[in-house]
């Protein structure tokens, strides 16, 4: 780690963060030559940062304010190490943290620990999931009071209309997915292919897949903090909120999985297109888990106007094969590749704690066989019959919190804490108007 700065004397300040369980990068600036003690010896914030409220404020009952006095956890550099910030002016570098414990333990609270704990079960065995995540985005024009899409910088033009996987949408942004790419690279972020999607300024990008899912988590978070700040570089905003326009669909977050055994073979793959007995039951165990972990996959207020039927976004709790209105989708193609699609999530979540509910709930379902209903043929929202995933923020939050499910999955400190912080949440989000709203999630998520 201490190479980078060597090799990069003109950086003169770093910044170190962790995520929070909003996925909001908290930490602190640092001057460069004080980087080789966080290195070392790491720094310290209380562990109530990593649970604050969208807003960053603390969370009113929580235990980890004043009824333990504010206490410190120690915050150690992620294997991730340094990375330049291409959309800061000057030349800054950011290192990724985690939080632990006085005593070297993990942190349970925090969510990228969450994420190890999911995939330490898979290893135990002798299991690796491997992980692709697709990414939506909106490129928006705050400047005034209603937001539109930004004119294209070539032809100063507007195109006020859906552009799905139109070229001529992609070249009047060229120059800035030039330097995103340039950027993904310099970050080492695996960015792979571009698509204008159905939404106004509307876009999404694949990211490739990686048999290391908390790498493959720390690349979503990084993406969206670079693009989020990138846009603002070239006089616009970039968010990832699940749904900014209510006339167009929404932006999810893709997750797409197969899992390996130490031979490095697909134990989803039959040979054949159906696959096998191991890709039901963890196709099982993500429908059984669904329902309540909708909080994870659609944590704000916001979210629940993307989940609504016929707007490309799952509502029904089923699966289907080459089915993309089943909030599962078995994609079709090589065996070899065969692999789950999870199509719930918004582009508003925590990629840490939303690949900690997909896997585990997989893995759950793989360790007690589970067997999923028969597949959805056709168009599941016309489907009358299925369970649905929770309509409103409010049920999500009942159902997270009473759930007999996710304790199999997620730590307790994650659960207790993401329900306080949402109930806190919702209560303070409802003196806001619609458009005070928007502004609030704009930037943030």
């Amino acid at each position: 780690m201490k190479d980078y700065l060597r090799k990069h004397p003109e950086v003169r300040t770093i910044r170190v963060a962790a995520a929070d369980l909003n996925g909001q990068a908290r930490g602190k600036r640092v001057p460069a030559r004080f980087a080789d003690k966080v290195v070392k010896d790491g720094t310290r914030f209380p562990f109530s940062v990593l649970n604050l409220d969208i807003w960053g404020e603390d969370i009113d009952d929580s235990p980890l304010v004043f009824e333990q006095g504010d206490q410190d956890g120690v915050l150690k550099p992620t294997e991730r190490g340094f990375m330049p910030m291409p959309w800061l002016e000057a030349p800054t570098a950011l290192l990724p943290i985690w939080m632990f414990r006085e005593n070297g333990q993990p942190y349970e609270g925090d969510p990228r620990h969450a994420l190890r704990a999911v995939i330490d079960r898979y290893k135990a065995r002798g299991l690796t999931p491997v992980v692709a995540i697709e990414l939506e985005f909106f490129l928006i024009d705050d400047s005034g009071k209603t937001l539109q899409v930004p004119p294209s910088p070539r032809s100063g033009k507007r195109r006020k209309a859906a552009e799905t996987l139109s070229i001529r949408a992609l070249d009047a942004f060229d120059t800035f997915f030039t330097d995103l790419y340039d950027a993904c690279e310099a970050m080492d972020i695996p960015a792979d292919t571009t698509t204008s999607e159905t939404g106004l300024g509307q876009f999404e990008v694949n990211l490739m897949h990686c048999d290391d899912a908390l790498r493959a988590a720390d690349d979503a978070w990084l993406f969206k903090m670079l693009v989020k700040g990138l846009a603002r570089r070239h006089g616009f905003a970039a968010s990832f909120m699940a749904k900014p326009y209510p006339e167009y669909s929404g932006s999810g977050l893709h997750t797409h999985f197969s899992v390996v055994d130490e031979s490095g073979d697909n134990v989803f793959d039959s040979g054949g297109p159906k696959g096998t007995a191991t890709l039901r039951s963890a196709v099982a165990g993500c429908l059984n888990a669904m329902h309540d972990s909708a909080l994870i996959f659609a944590p704000h207020q916001n979210s629940y106007e993307r989940l609504v039927p016929g707007k490309h976004a799952p509502t029904s709790i089923c699966w289907g094969y080459e089915n993309r209105t089943a909030a599962i989708r078995i994609p079709a193609g090589n065996p070899a590749a065969r692999r789950i699609e999870h199509r719930v999530a918004g582009g508003d979540v925590n990629p840490y704690l939303m690949l900690a509910a997909i896997l585990g709930a997989a893995l759950d379902g793989i360790t007690q066989g589970m067997e999923p209903p028969s597949a959805i043929v056709g168009n599941a929202y016309a489907e009358e019959d299925l369970p649905q995933i929770p309509s409103t923020w409010a049920e999500a939050i009942e159902a997270f919190e009473k759930s007999t499910i996710l304790p199999r999955i997620l730590p307790p400190e994650i659960i207790r804490n993401l329900v306080q912080t949402k109930r806190q949440e919702l209560h303070y989000i409802a003196e806001l108007s619609p458009e005070e709203q928007v502004e609030l999630y704009l930037d943030t998520v």
